[in-house]
């Protein structure tokens, strides 16, 4: 590969990093082919990309990034696919269902919503992780809930007490 096809592949993945706030790195060495295809397959209609890049060209990425990924540096070794999805864990859905028929591929670590997970039996955690979105949504719910049950316990009293005036004026 010359130099300019290497800069301009940083540069695609860099774009790729800016767009997603979440990245998976697995291993897929060993795949046959025919199962690297169903993985693309499974991929392309979950609107997850999967990317296999040289380990050197992905960290120049992620240091012309200019983020702190701290740890993650440590899952660049051996042969490396980039997961992108725009759903934080697609990619860990993904996987573990992949791995349901197949022994690969093995996660060697994500960046899901500025956190580094780094080890494949963050596997299972990866799949439950919610997305700032969801959290966000779910605090506004737990919120909205008593205000919810304060008015709807003043509009049955309201119709109670309007009960109780009605038949108390009719009495006069």
């Amino acid at each position: 590969m010359r130099k300019e096809e290497k800069s301009q592949l940083i540069d695609e993945l860099v774009e790729q990093l800016r767009s997603t706030n979440h990245f998976y790195i697995a291993d897929s060495s060993g795949m046959s082919v025919e199962d690297t295809n169903k993985l693309r397959s499974i991929c392309f209609r979950r609107n997850v990309k999967m990317q296999v890049v040289k380990n050197t060209l992905m960290r120049k990425a992620m240091e012309k990034l200019g983020v702190d990924y701290g740890e993650l540096y440590q899952a660049l070794i051996g042969p490396s696919a980039i997961f992108f999805s725009q759903e934080n864990n697609a990619p860990a859905k993904l996987i573990k269902e992949f791995r349901g028929r197949f022994e690969k591929p093995v996660l060697k670590g994500a960046w899901v919503e500025e956190n580094v997970y780094l080890g494949d039996n963050q596997l299972d955690a990866l799949v439950n992780v919610r997305s700032r979105d969801q959290l966000i949504g779910d605090i506004i719910l737990q919120l909205q809930s008593p205000a919810n049950n304060v008015i709807s316990a003043l509009l049955g009293s309201g119709h109670k007490l309007a009960g109780i005036l009605k038949t108390m004026s009719e009495k006069e």
